[in-house]
């Protein structure tokens, strides 16, 4: 166990985090998911840049890698582009 207040502190602070992180990720990835099911092309162009910017908000706080994203949102674009 910690021994120091300020390791307490860290510990409880990074289990915050950590959920905090998980719920953005799942809220994301079934966004995903609902965009890749997604058959209509007018329906998909209005959902693409709100699941693009749930993407670009977990890059930039590094809960995914920027290179994931940008693989994820060209791939998104591509289906969106094909129905």
């Amino acid at each position: 166990m910690a021994n120091h207040k300020s390791a307490l502190k860290r510990i409880r602070r990074n289990e915050a985090v950590r959920l905090r992180n998980k719920y953005q990720h799942k809220t994301t990835r079934n966004a995903i998911k609902k965009l890749r099911a997604e058959e209509s092309k007018k329906d998909a162009e209005a959902l693409f840049p709100s699941v693009v910017s749930m993407i670009d908000r977990l890059a930039k706080r590094n809960i995914i890698h920027d290179n994931k994203a940008a693989n994820l949102k060209s791939k998104l674009a591509k289906h969106v582009a094909a129905l």
